[in-house]
């Protein structure tokens, strides 16, 4: 692995660390964690007290194949907000991960608050 990798993948590490910790320390509400890959993006809502997942989406689930990755990501935002509402969670603490919070996972946590998730 090249030297410039090396330190990527360390400050990655070291961001998901630092995010964990925080949101760990609250253990006041689920996780909303967000998994992004080159193709799709993914979502769960953990209790991490009980260590169990409450509900998942992914951009697999979203039919319309027209829709640009944004689109795609507000979708799956609308979908994981409706399947944590119906198991009456409305407070959720939001894990990016190491992502910036931008793009893709900007347009997923804006659709998920519009359909009245908080966090």
């Amino acid at each position: 692995m090249k030297k410039e990798e090396r330190i990527k993948k360390t400050r990655q590490k070291r961001r998901v660390v630092r995010i964990r910790k925080k949101i760990l320390a609250e253990k006041r509400a689920p996780r909303f964690s967000v998994f992004r890959s080159n193709k799709y993006i993914y979502v769960q809502v953990f209790d991490d007290l009980k260590g169990t997942t409450l509900a998942s989406a992914s951009e697999k689930e979203v039919e319309d194949s027209k829709l640009s990755r944004l689109q795609k990501a507000e979708e799956v935002g609308r979908t994981i907000a409706k399947k944590v509402l119906s198991k009456k969670i409305k407070n959720v603490v939001f894990d990016k991960g190491s992502y910036k919070y931008h793009g893709r996972i900007k347009a997923l946590a804006d659709a998920a608050r519009k359909e009245g998730l908080v966090f």
